[in-house]
């Protein structure tokens, strides 16, 4: 069992940045990869950024390319997502998710754990 915890979300100007933590509870963090997505107000739930286990391979929403970057440190059970140069088109809940496989899943189908859930909101 694995319990995911999100937290860095809040309102911020457009262009601004914030920073998202995921904490993990659990000894098997490192067998996971995981992935960040995000639900926006009347829309599905979408794949915004994906790690691997190890943290050698990261994969990007066209949406966010260049603007947000995913991290991980298996020492501490957390993974981070930076958002830099923030939109209101980003204004959503973020959720982090861990995945058995071994690749990046960027479908929301798989996922073995979801974390709550974090609202992040963007002014324009």
């Amino acid at each position: 069992q694995v319990q995911l915890v999100e937290s860095g979300g809040g309102l911020v100007q457009a262009g601004g940045s914030l920073r998202l933590s995921c904490a993990a509870s659990g000894r098997t963090f490192s067998s996971y990869s995981m992935g960040w997505f995000r639900r926006s107000p009347g829309k599905e739930r979408e794949f915004v950024a994906g790690i691997t286990r190890g943290g050698g391979l990261t994969d990007y929403a066209d949406s966010v390319k260049g603007r947000f970057t995913i991290s991980r440190d298996n020492a501490k059970n957390t993974v981070n997502l930076e958002m830099n140069s923030l939109k209101p088109e980003d204004t959503a809940v973020y959720y982090c998710a861990a995945d058995r496989t071994f690749g990046i899943r960027t479908a929301t189908t798989g996922y073995d754990y979801w974390g709550q859930g974090t609202q992040v909101t963007v002014s324009s």
